[in-house]
C-alpha cells in the first residue's frame, strides 16, 4: 500500500476519532493533549500505523510527538 499523505491522514484521523477525539478538532496543528489522546492511545496508534504502512514508531519517538502533524510527518518520512 502506498503511503501518500492523504492516506496517512485518513488512517491517523480515523484512529484518533476511534479513541474519542472530536472529529472537528483533529488537524495537523492539534496537540494530543487538546484531543485528549493519551499514551495508551498513542501506543495503539503506533500499532495501527505499523500494520497499515509498515512504519515502526518506537516509544522514544512517541515522547517527541506532540501534535497530529508530528505523527503524520514521521510516518511520511519513514514510509
Amino acid at each position: 500500500m502506498s503511503a501518500d499523505t492523504t492516506t496517512i491522514e485518513s488512517v491517523v484521523f480515523t484512529a484518533l476519532e476511534e479513541f474519542g477525539a472530536e472529529k472537528d478538532a483533529i488537524n495537523r496543528g492539534a496537540s494530543f493533549e487538546q484531543l485528549d489522546v493519551d499514551s495508551l492511545d498513542l501506543a495503539e496508534l503506533s500499532q495501527i500505523v505499523e500494520e497499515e504502512f509498515g512504519v515502526n514508531i518506537k516509544s522514544s519517538d512517541v515522547e517527541s510527538l506532540k501534535t497530529v502533524g508530528d505523527v503524520l510527518d514521521l510516518i511520511a518520512a519513514r514510509a
